[in-house]
C-alpha cells in the first residue's frame, strides 16, 4: 500500500516526525513509530527494573547479615509488612528475596505462616561437607589432568585477591571471589553433570560455607589451602589435589561444628546464670 503526503515536511501524529513529499510504505512509517514510542518509554521501564533489582538485594543482604550475626534467631519469623514499610516498596521482591534466601538455607516458607529462619544442626553441617568432600575432591582430581598454564595462572591471579581481601577481613567479597577460585577448577573437570550436582549443593548451603569463612582465621587458612592445590594443579598431580580439596572442606566443616557448639553453650551459660 502507497500513500502520498502532498505537504513537505508534515508532521505524523505530533511524535516529532518528518516526511518528505515523496511516496512511502506504510510498514515503514509503522514502524518507525512504534520504534519511536518504544524508545521513549523504555528508559523508565528500565529504570523501574534496576531499582526493583536494587531493593531485593538490599532484603538479601539485610537478612543474610541478621542470621550470620545472630540477630535473628532460628524459628524466629520474618515479617513482610515490616520489610515492605521498612524498604518502603510493595510484597513482591520481598517475596523473591523470601524464595532465594530459602534456596540458600537461610529461611524456610511455611503455608499460611511465612518465613521464619531456618534451624541449623551439626548433622546438617556434617551432611553437606560429606557430600561436598565427595564432589568436590573428585572434580580437583580430574581438573588436575585439564588444567592448562592460563587456567593456573589465573587461579593464581585470584587467590592474590583472596590474600587480600583476607587482610582487609572483607567476608563476603572473599565468599565470592572465592566461589570463582572452585568453580574455576570444577568446570576444568569436564563434567558438566559433575559441576550441576556442586554448584545445586552449595547453593543449597551457602548460609553454612559463609557461615564457615567467617570464623576467625579461616579466610587465611584458605588462602594457603589454595596455593597447596595450586601446586598441585600444577604438577598434574591428581591424587594430591583430590586430597587437599578434601582435607579444606574436613576443616570448613570442624570449624563451624566447633563454633556452634561454642555459642550453644555460651547460650546455656546466659540461662543458667
Amino acid at each position: 500500500m502507497i500513500i502520498m503526503h502532498r505537504r513537505k515536511g508534515k508532521q505524523l501524529s505530533g511524535l516529532g516526525l518528518f516526511v518528505e513529499e515523496k511516496e512511502l510504505d506504510i510498514g515503514c512509517i509503522l514502524y518507525t513509530i512504534c520504534r519511536s514510542l518504544i524508545e521513549r518509554s523504555f528508559p523508565v521501564r528500565r529504570k523501574q527494573i534496576q531499582r526493583h533489582q536494587t531493593l531485593r538485594e538490599k532484603i538479601l543482604e539485610t537478612i543474610r547479615d541478621a542470621i550470620l550475626k545472630g540477630t535473628m534467631k532460628p524459628g524466629e519469623r520474618v515479617s513482610e509488612p515490616d520489610l515492605a514499610e521498612r524498604f518502603g516498596i510493595s510484597r513482591t521482591p520481598i517475596r523473591e528475596a523470601f524464595r532465594q534466601l530459602e534456596s540458600e538455607g537461610y529461611l524456610v516458607v511455611i503455608p499460611r505462616k511465612g518465613a521464619v529462619v531456618a534451624s541449623l544442626s551439626e548433622r546438617d553441617v556434617e551432611e553437606f561437607y560429606a557430600i561436598k568432600i565427595i564432589l568436590e575432591g573428585f572434580a580437583a582430581k580430574m581438573a588436575a589432568v585439564n588444567l592448562t598454564e592460563k587456567d593456573i595462572d589465573r587461579l593464581e591471579a585470584i587467590n592474590e585477591r583472596l590474600q587480600k581481601l583476607a587482610g582487609e577481613g572483607d567476608v563476603k567479597s572473599f565468599f565470592r571471589v572465592h566461589d570463582e577460585f572452585h568453580d574455576l577448577f570444577i568446570k576444568a573437570a569436564g563434567n558438566d553433570k559433575l559441576y550441576d550436582m556442586i554448584n545445586q549443593l552449595v547453593v543449597k548451603f551457602q548460609r553454612l560455607r559463609l557461615a564457615s569463612l567467617s570464623q576467625p582465621g579461616r579466610m587465611e587458612i584458605s588462602v594457603e589451602e589454595h596455593r597447596n592445590m595450586i601446586e598441585a594443579f600444577k604438577n598434574h598431580d591428581g591424587e594430591r589435589a583430590d586430597n587437599l580439596v578434601r582435607h579444606a572442606a574436613t576443616i570448613g566443616a570442624d570449624v563451624l561444628i566447633k563454633s556452634m557448639s561454642d555459642a550453644e553453650t555460651a547460650a546455656n551459660n546466659v540461662e543458667s546464670a
